[in-house]
């Protein structure tokens, strides 16, 4: 990490939440604002893109009510800019542009579930050049790279401090809405499963529901969807996973690899290896997972899961990454080997440690 991510993420922890008057002030920016550009990370999850959409369409309800009228305009930096085949059944992905089409210096930029400046791709050098830049966000290793930060790490999907902001705003919950931000509860909560859910989350899933959504068809495309080739490749790598017990402190070590050259084998895209972690993380003898993926491009991306007694966010956060204490990741500088030393060491240093 640099100097200035380190120093970032010491004023985050420092800082706590978002206070009231920044709160405000996004209200004011985003209310008077003629045109509001709105990006998540590379590669969006659910919560990223569910975020984003939701955001996306509160926005354009205004409008379509008599609201003060400004554009909209949606994306994330990669490239080839392809939507995730598990999301496209969210509303309003055809409204979303190429980042090549995006402002190259928007008047206000808000960005979603994206904790450092690096992780927009395409779209870092727009965010730098914003007259405003409102960070929305939930990792404890958020780097404040903006202008304004509505950052909890208490909140257990970035779509929760979305729903408190379209609220502030005065905007309708939609159906359309409801659908991107459930979808990034249920995907960062682990469909209600994860430390993090609590009363208020279901509360708040309930009032979601009650716009119509459909719980199931999000849960079917989200979890219950594979090609078949998936079966095979899921065989494959589980075949070669290792178990260390005496890593992670004691606590045990569960990875695994997923390379190009498998998913290949059965002409299967990157995406499809998302599910793999949550297969790898029932390991009984393991409170830690974690599973080296290499994209298209050849670059190893490294997804790392605890139970409860390691904090896997601090230990990614040391290999250059970040995350949460139960869920975290970063990208593997050298080969899988390099990367594992380097997250033994950081894992052997957090296990016991609270999040």
């Amino acid at each position: 990490m640099t100097a200035e991510q380190v120093a970032g993420q010491a004023a985050a922890l420092a800082a706590g939440n978002a206070a009231d008057d920044d709160w405000a002030r996004a209200i004011e920016i985003i209310g008077s604002a003629a045109q509001v550009c709105l990006a998540c990370h590379i590669r969006p999850d659910g919560d990223a893109l569910g975020s984003m959409l939701g955001m996306a369409h509160a926005l354009r309800a205004r409008a379509a009510a008599g609201g003060r009228a400004a554009e909209v305009v949606a994306s994330f930096g990669d490239r080839p800019f392809e939507i995730p085949p598990i999301l496209r059944f969210l509303p309003g992905t055809d409204l979303l542009c190429p980042p090549e089409e995006y402002p190259a210096k928007p008047e206000v930029m808000v960005t979603f579930d994206a904790s450092s400046a690096d992780r927009l791709g395409l779209l870092e050098g727009p965010a730098a050049a914003a007259g405003e830049l409102i960070v929305l966000d939930h990792h404890a290793s958020n780097t404040r790279f903006g202008t304004l930060h509505l950052v909890d790490a208490a909140a257990p999907a970035t779509a929760v401090l979305v729903h408190d902001l379209i609220t502030r705003l005065g905007l309708p919950v939609t159906r359309d809405v409801a659908y991107g931000l459930y979808t990034g509860i249920v995907t960062d909560t682990g469909s209600f499963k994860y430390p993090g859910t609590t009363p208020r989350i279901h509360e708040l899933a309930a009032q979601l529901l009650r716009t119509g959504i459909d719980p199931s068809a999000v849960a079917t495309e989200l979890w219950d969807r594979a090609p078949f080739g998936y079966l095979g490749l899921l065989s494959l790598v589980l075949g070669r996973a290792v178990l260390e017990p005496a890593a992670a402190g004691g606590n045990g070590l569960v990875w695994t690899t997923v390379s190009r050259a498998d998913r290949a084998g059965y002409g299967l895209p990157y995406d499809v290896t998302e599910p793999v972690i949550d297969v790898l993380r029932r390991t009984d003898e393991a409170d830690v997972s974690v599973v080296f993926k290499e994209t298209d491009d050849g670059v190893w991306l490294v997804s790392a899961r605890s139970k409860g007694r390691t904090d896997v966010g601090r230990a990614c956060t040391l290999a250059g990454g970040g995350g949460h204490a139960f869920a975290a990741g970063f990208t593997a500088a050298g080969g899988v080997q390099d990367a594992l030393a380097v997250l033994r060491a950081g894992l052997a240093g957090e296990a016991g440690c609270s999040p």
